[in-house]
C-alpha cells in the first residue's frame, strides 16, 4: 500500500526514470545517414585549422633577423644574399631571392618580379583555406537535407502505420530525431567559418609585413640613387645561378660651356686611364692659354 501511494502521488518521477539518458553516440545514431558526412568534413575542417596554425607562425613566414641578415649578405655580394635566401626557405626568402636575381637591371623589373614571387608565396600561405570555406558553406545544407530526409521518413512512418491516427508522439519523435543533423551542421559551420577569418586575418597581417620589407628592399638597392655600399659592379644573377658582373655605366663627359661661373672645380676626361682630374675654372683657363702659346 505504501509503495502503491507513492507511485501514484509523483507519476512525474516514474516517467522520468523510464527517460534513458542520450549520449552523443545516441545522437550521431539517430542524426541519420547524412550524419555521416557531417563528421567527416568536421575532421577536415579541425585538421585544415590546426595544419594552417602551425604553417603561419610568423617564425615560420618571417624568420626574425632575416631581413638584417640578406642586407648584410647583400652588401658584401649577391651570390652570398642568394645562398642566404636559398638556405633560409622561408616565404619572404623567396620574394627576396626573385628580387635580388634581378638586382643592377631596371627597378620596374625588380619590382615586377618581386611582385610575382608575392603573389606566388600567397598562393601558397593560404592553401587548403579554400576548403575551409566550403566547408562552412555546406555544412548547413548537409544539416537541412538530413532533415528533410529525417521528415519524410517521419511522416511516412506515420502515414503507413495503422493504429497512428491521434497519437502525435509518433510524428514528433520523427520530426525531434530529423532535428538533429541540422544542429550538427550548425555547430560544423560556426566554428568553420571563424577559423576560415581568423587564419585570413593572419595571412594578411603576414603578407601586410613582408610587402613593407620588399618596398624597404626595393628602395635600398633598386631604386635609383640607392645607397652605393652594396657592389661596386652591377652583378646580375641570372635564373640559373650565374652570376654575370657588368661594369658600372660610364659618366658622361662634362663640357666647360655647361659648367656654371661659380662653379668651384669641374671634372675633366683623363682619358684611356679611366680616372678623373678635379681643376678649377681658373686652371684650365690657364691650361688653354699655354696650348694656345705653345702653338703658336
Amino acid at each position: 500500500m505504501l509503495v502503491l501511494g507513492q507511485a501514484g502521488a509523483d507519476p512525474a518521477a516514474a516517467a522520468a526514470a523510464d527517460v534513458q539518458v542520450q549520449s552523443v553516440f545516441d545522437f550521431i545514431q539517430k542524426g541519420g545517414v547524412m550524419m555521416v558526412p557531417i563528421i567527416g568534413a568536421s575532421l577536415i575542417a579541425l585538421a585544415v585549422f590546426v595544419e594552417r596554425l602551425l604553417c603561419l607562425r610568423r617564425s615560420i613566414v618571417i624568420p626574425p633577423g632575416f631581413q638584417a641578415g640578406v642586407t648584410g649578405a647583400l652588401r658584401d655580394s649577391c651570390g652570398k644574399a642568394v645562398d642566404y635566401c636559398k638556405s633560409d626557405g622561408s616565404p619572404v626568402a623567396a620574394i627576396f631571392l626573385a628580387g635580388i636575381r634581378k638586382l643592377g637591371q631596371d627597378q620596374a623589373l625588380v619590382e615586377k618580379s618581386i611582385q610575382d614571387a608575392g603573389e606566388r608565396e600567397v598562393v601558397k600561405l593560404r592553401k587548403y583555406l579554400r576548403l575551409l570555406s566550403v566547408i562552412a558553406a555546406v555544412a548547413p545544407l548537409m544539416g537541412l537535407l538530413g532533415t528533410i530526409l529525417g521528415m519524410i521518413n517521419a511522416f511516412q512512418t506515420v502515414a503507413t502505420s495503422g493504429d497512428a491516427l491521434g497519437k502525435t508522439e509518433l510524428l514528433a519523435t520523427g520530426i525531434y530525431e530529423a532535428m538533429i543533423t541540422t544542429a550538427a551542421g550548425l555547430l560544423l559551420a560556426i566554428p568553420a567559418l571563424m577559423a576560415y577569418h581568423f587564419i585570413s586575418a593572419r595571412i594578411d597581417s603576414l603578407v601586410l609585413i613582408m610587402d613593407q620589407m620588399s618596398v624597404d628592399f626595393v628602395e635600398e638597392f633598386a631604386a635609383p640613387g640607392a645607397s652605393a655600399g652594396v657592389i661596386s659592379e652591377r652583378t646580375v644573377v641570372s635564373d640559373n645561378g650565374r652570376k654575370l658582373i657588368m661594369p658600372p655605366a660610364p659618366a658622361a663627359k662634362r663640357s666647360k660651356s655647361a659648367t656654371p661661373a661659380d662653379a668651384p672645380a669641374e671634372t675633366v676626361d683623363a682619358g684611356d686611364s679611366g680616372q678623373a682630374v678635379a681643376v678649377t675654372a681658373d686652371e684650365e683657363d690657364a691650361m688653354e692659354d699655354r696650348a694656345v702659346s705653345a702653338g703658336a
